[in-house]
């Protein structure tokens, strides 16, 4: 019998290789921490700053379900979207108590586009009351879950503006108690890595300003400009964000009209499904694979109303529906109309899903050979599926127990093996 091979690597060769290996292993750790496992809102709702009250949620839930009811119902919706009669039913039902309990899952109150240059007095005092409105609402119960603004660029004509605005909200907030925990800060119209750095101080001083955890102001970065795409030296600086300013980039949202205005697309052809639009998201979705950034598509303007209803919904649902499929789990919604196609088509996405997925994802766990033979990298995927499905509302938890011999933790840590290892360290 031969003798068995010993190692030829001294522990010395490795102890050489770990010293290679250690910037890599830092780089890894720190900038690639992968997705936390916590909720991602479905959509994001702009507003005019001005225009958000305490019952600003509950009002479009009310119009968008007066809407749906104006034709025909939510399950004459699903029929519009493509939907069987059986998973139209299905998904009604969730859309209807979506509606009546949880319309809006994000809001963004807007000083930028959406609030104009009305001068700085009315700009202060517009931020000074939206930071009481929204402390109000979030103790009431009555603020959507993920709630924050959009200020100003960073472009010099309005970069003084939009850090007024930013300070005033964020300092306006801080003299009225806890922070709400879904806060969220968003800065548009991005060309530069400079400006998220000069994001990073802001927030920063902020935070020691206020007394904050350091890292507890977060903030979106919106994609609008092709410089933001590809730099002047020919290298792509919305890769580069993640690692000028680790930990501190929640999301890249995707602009439809700036980015497609920027690069003379005529106003018929903008739209969140352009080669130019799919092209930007394709690098964004690159630039921030293992990062933990979460992504945004953008809007479509063409709103469910008049006589426009069924075409702008089928329209809608079509774009929220590629949007899932392409891997961008959040888009922009503009009008309360849009909201029952936007949760009829994400609701029915999941629904379709859930059995196949659920069966694989039970095979995988009970080592049961099947048609398809998954790996651990799949079986994340799955289980991430599911699991925003769940964390959306779209299927309970009830249902993957059925369907895939899971409970809800189980699901979180095949999803997120990472989080796990690390909560049981």
């Amino acid at each position: 019998m031969a003798e068995t091979p010993k190692p030829s690597l001294s522990v010395g060769d490795l102890v050489n290789i770990d010293g290679q290996l250690a910037a890599t292993d830092r780089l890894l750790e720190r900038n690639y921490p992968g997705d936390d496992g916590s909720r991602q809102p479905v959509h994001t709702v702009y507003v005019p700053a001005d225009r958000f009250t305490p019952s600003f949620a509950a009002d479009w839930g009310a119009q968008a379900l007066a809407t749906a009811a104006g034709h025909g119902g939510l399950v004459r919706l699903g029929t519009l979207l493509g939907q069987d009669n059986a998973l139209a039913e299905a998904v009604a039902a969730r859309v209807e108590a979506k509606l009546n309990t949880e319309p809006v899952e994000d809001l963004r109150l807007d000083f930028e586009d959406g609030f104009g240059d009305r001068g700085d007095d009315a700009e202060d005092a517009a931020a000074v009351a939206a930071a009481s409105a929204v402390a109000a609402s979030v103790a009431a119960g009555s603020a959507p879950p993920f709630i924050g603004i959009r200020f100003k660029c960073f472009e010099a004509p309005t970069r003084a503006r939009g850090l007024r605005t930013l300070d005033l909200f964020v300092s306006g907030l801080a003299a009225a108690g806890e922070l709400p925990e879904g806060l969220v800060l968003t800065l548009p119209k991005v060309t530069t890595v400079a400006q998220v750095q000069a994001m990073d101080y802001a927030v920063s001083r902020l935070e020691e300003v206020h007394s904050l955890p350091a890292g507890r102001l977060r903030f979106e970065v919106q994609v609008e400009t092709p410089q933001l795409i590809l730099g002047p030296d020919g290298t792509s600086p919305v890769a580069q964000l993640p690692h000028a300013v680790p930990g501190r980039i929640s999301g890249l949202h995707y602009g439809t009209y700036d980015y497609s205005a920027s690069l003379q697309i005529s106003a018929e052809y903008q739209s969140m499904e352009h080669p130019v639009a799919d092209f930007a998201k394709e690098v964004m979705q690159l630039a921030v694979a293992g990062t933990g950034i979460r992504l945004s598509d953008g809007s479509t303007n063409i709103i469910p109303v008049g006589d426009n209803v069924e075409n702008a919904w089928q329209l809608h649902g079509r774009l929220v529906r590629r949007s899932l499929e392409r891997g961008f789990y959040q888009g922009w919604d503009l009008h309360p109309a849009q909201l029952p196609s936007r949760f009829a088509a994400t609701y029915a996405f999941y629904r379709q899903g859930l059995p196949a997925a659920a069966a694989r994802l039970r095979n995988y766990v009970e080592r049961t050979e099947g048609g398809v033979m998954d790996e651990p990298a799949t079986a994340r995927a799955l289980a991430a599926f599911v699991l925003r499905g769940v964390q959306c509302g779209a299927v309970g938890a009830d249902e993957v127990q059925a369907l895939a011999g899971v409970g809800i933790p189980q699901l979180t840590a095949l999803a997120h093996p990472r989080l796990a290892t690390t909560s049981n360290s």
